[in-house]
């Protein structure tokens, strides 16, 4: 079996054998009651007694091959199921029948993965999202979902999708990342690390701005891990990424509308609800609409602490999505009111971005320092300074303080995170002989 999950260049015989071997032991297994402990073991046998009555003596390889891949049509993810078992991959695109990209160490590779047919991608969709009770069809021809192991799938098919079905799943990583990696990355610095640690354990509103796959849920998992253990906290999600380690947590998801579009349940009525379920902290994975104002009343009114990321490229960027998503809810309010509201809602701004190399850093972060006029004022604490770009395409920068100390910091005092100037950029010997001059 070739690692890569390749199906190309065989004859059209060898899709018909395929399909042959596969009906038989579909027919063979659905008569009896299997437990799933014992379903590869029974598939192997019908598929060797299958084979053997075809009378066929084809290459040890090429049979091995064939039954790979009915294992993994019948037990996994079909020609996506190496894929999605190499570590290295984080993200699986599927173009139509014959492109299948991956995204390996930030960069985009197209593989050389096809389907059988388009039959074949549409009970691949099926298979993942049955058995969540989801449904894709013409009427309905987009669905999010997510595997067993956690990784996120969106699935769209015609006649939006004109080229043919397409899947895109980004992986779940088993081992979470934890703060130490991403310094050891490059990602984030050790000074940065210590600051965002003090903000997150005293209770600041964190909010995590960056494109998509630049790497915010990872961060936010990073930033959750620092909330101490004694705390209540709920997540809220499309679909449950986030991968805690404290034991008081109350994970939420939104459900999808029924095949006659009611009884769905969104985000904004999760994060209402949370409120009457005694958080001590609310985390929710992304705002997108109307829940926005939500969250914003709800930071404004004790409960401090709250994480949550959003698509923006910038931090001004992420202010104006705010302000828009505000307007989303429908309440009618001057866009000075919702400007107040994010300005004494939103303490931090932590901007996540994928370079073009295919690293992810903190780029910027930045704190929300109040109103000024009908202006959000803010004011960077940390930024990523690019200095030059290699002959092979890495970027080469300096993740590094401004040297300002944010207002917020009688916070951190307060809850005995006492950072020296060195954190925040202030040369100690410079300062030393300005006293003494």
């Amino acid at each position: 079996m070739n690692l890569s999950g390749q199906s190309t260049g065989r004859s059209p015989e060898i899709g018909k054998l395929k399909a042959y071997l596969s009906n038989m032991v579909i027919r063979e297994i659905e008569s009896q009651n299997i437990p799933d402990a014992d379903r590869r073991d029974m598939i192997l046998q019908v598929l060797q007694q299958a084979y053997q009555s075809t009378k066929l003596q084809l290459p040890n390889t090429l049979r091995d091959q064939i039954f790979h891949e009915i294992l993994d049509e019948l037990l996994g993810f079909g020609p996506l199921q190496p894929l999605l078992d190499d570590p290295d991959i984080s993200e699986v695109m599927v173009n139509g029948v014959n492109k299948v990209y991956i995204e390996r160490k930030g960069k985009l590779v197209k593989t050389n993965v096809t389907f059988d047919s388009e039959e074949q991608v549409l009970r691949l969709i099926d298979r993942i999202i049955l058995p969540l009770g989801r449904r894709i069809d013409r009427d309905s021809p987009t669905v999010d979902a997510r595997l067993p192991d956690g990784s996120r799938v969106n699935a769209v098919i015609g006649p939006v999708a004109i080229d043919g079905p397409t899947i895109t799943i980004r992986k779940f990583m088993k081992n979470k990342l934890s703060v130490d990696q991403l310094i050891e990355f490059g990602s984030i610095t050790r000074n940065m690390a210590d600051f965002v640690r003090a903000c997150v354990i005293s209770r600041l509103n964190i909010l995590i701005s960056g494109g998509t796959g630049s790497g915010k849920t990872t961060l936010l998992n990073v930033l959750s891990s620092f909330i101490p253990e004694d705390e209540r906290i709920i997540t809220i999600e499309d679909a449950a990424e986030l991968k805690l380690q404290q034991d008081h947590i109350v994970r939420l998801e939104t459900k999808p509308a029924n095949s006659e579009g009611q009884n769905a349940v969104t985000i904004r009525e999760l994060v209402r609800n949370s409120l009457r379920m005694r958080p001590d902290r609310i985390v929710v994975g992304e705002v997108r609409g109307g829940e926005a104002l939500d969250m914003l009343q709800a930071m404004n009114t004790g409960h401090d602490g709250s994480l949550t990321t959003l698509h923006a490229n910038a931090p001004r960027d992420a202010i104006s999505r705010l302000e828009t998503m505000c307007l989303m809810s429908g309440m009618d309010l001057p866009v000075r009111v919702i400007r107040e509201q994010i300005a004494s809602a939103i303490d931090l701004i932590i901007q996540q971005s994928r370079l073009r190399d295919g690293t992810r850093k903190v780029t910027s972060i930045t704190e929300v320092a109040g109103m000024e006029g009908d202006t959000v004022v803010m004011t960077e604490i940390f930024r990523f300074e690019q200095t030059k770009v290699e002959k092979d395409g890495r970027i080469i920068g300096e993740l590094k303080p401004t040297g300002i100390r944010p207002l917020f910091s009688p916070r951190l005092e307060a809850a005995g995170f006492h950072l020296g100037p060195e954190v925040f950029g202030a040369n100690l010997s410079e300062m030393l002989n300005s006293r003494r001059r």
